[in-house]
């Protein structure tokens, strides 16, 4: 194979982000994707586009992202499907209504609009929302996409400039290029590895698999209105030891409703684990009572790549001077894929980024 500027692992949301936006700074970009483009965790990923703020970092991180995503929606074919519904992060009790406080400051501070519902309030944004609630917080600028059209979308964006795809598993990461399982080589100025769950990570740093359902009712339009959450999803998204499950659903702008979300850390297999999507259904009942009406058509998992920190892997790895990382966003991929892509490039072209890189560094461990 001939050389090119930048080889890419990967071709889900990730690496498609990062090969659309070092392609648009003029570099000549190689993807290398064993199966399907959009495949993976992007397929197995809800969408949601949403500023999140369990750290100062991951705030920084998805805001910036989520102004990128408003800026290319206008350009946005069709088929991404491309929906400003907003986020309504659901309140069960005082205590979570609290959380719904804290959380309206912080994201005002940021310049999101924000907006406290009382009970009466959601009841009429989300009637099929069971009573005795206490109120939420509408975070107006969320949005929704579908992932793997999005991720087709971007890699057909660097096709059109100076990339092209190549079909393949990338084997071994060396220092001028990309080893292929096949025995052929990639060379390349640099590389990135976009693998997700499939990735080393660095030591200090390690990337594990989070597995993670999904399901998707028949059709039912306005059903639900807004991407629902509960405030307890923050709890469970916390733990990194067990098995957990947490009321989250999509309105689908076909008039369905992807269910989410579970999370399970030692599970290698890919099947549906059916005690899991139980629990991750009864939960979703239970805040949403009429959804037991409804029939789940199709079921399906993915694994998620999940760091230590909660923060992803974003740039020069410490183990060598031309590769770089971009993994272990877990479940903020979707939502952080246009920021991933765009620091990546401003790293291989030392330029100057948006937000400090430094909470995102592979090197964050290592002095």
């Amino acid at each position: 194979m001939g050389v090119c500027d930048v080889a890419i692992a990967g071709a889900g949301i990730i690496g498609a982000a990062c090969a659309a936006a070092c392609a648009s700074a003029g570099l000549k970009v190689v993807v290398v994707e064993p199966s399907v483009i959009g495949g993976g965790a992007t397929a197995a990923g809800m969408g949601h586009l949403v500023v999140m703020d369990d750290s100062p970092a991951q705030l920084e991180l998805t805001a910036y992202s989520c102004r990128l995503w408003a800026e290319l929606a206008a350009t946005l074919p069709a088929q991404v499907e491309y929906t400003a519904c907003g986020t309504i992060w659901v309140a069960a009790d005082d205590e979570e209504m609290a959380e719904v406080q804290r959380k309206k400051s912080v994201y005002e501070s940021f310049g999101a609009r924000a907006e406290i519902l009382g009970p009466a309030e959601l009841a009429e944004a989300e009637p099929g929302l069971r009573r005795g609630l206490v109120g939420g917080l509408l975070v107006a600028d969320d949005a929704v996409i579908y992932p793997p059209c999005v991720a087709r979308y971007l890699l057909e964006c660097a096709c059109a400039q100076s990339a092209s795809v190549e079909s393949g598993f990338a084997a071994e990461f060396a220092r001028e290029g990309i080893r292929l399982r096949d025995g052929s080589f990639l060379a390349a100025g640099v590389t990135v590895d976009a693998t997700g769950a499939w990735s080393n990570g660095v030591p200090g740093l390690e990337v594990r698999k989070r597995k993670g359902h999904l399901a998707i009712t028949d059709r039912h339009p306005g059903f639900v209105r807004h991407q629902l959450v509960e405030l307890g999803y923050l709890k469970s998204a916390h733990s990194t030891t067990e098995d957990s499950v947490a009321f989250n659903v999509q309105p689908r702008m076909t008039g369905q409703v992807l269910i989410g979300s579970s999370r399970q850390f030692g599970a290698e297999h890919t099947r549906v684990d059916e005690p899991i999507l139980r629990r991750m259904l009864q939960r979703a009942v239970e805040y949403m009572p009429g959804l037991a009406e409804r029939s789940a058509i199709r079921t399906w998992t993915g694994f998620r790549a999940a760091t230590p920190d909660k923060l992803p892997l974003i740039g020069l790895s410490p183990l060598s001077d031309r590769h770089y990382l971009a993994t272990g966003h877990e479940g903020l991929g979707i939502t952080t894929a246009l920021a991933t892509g765009t620091l990546v490039a401003d790293q291989i072209l030392r330029r100057a980024s948006a937000i400090p890189i430094e909470p995102y560094l592979p090197t964050r461990h290592h002095g």
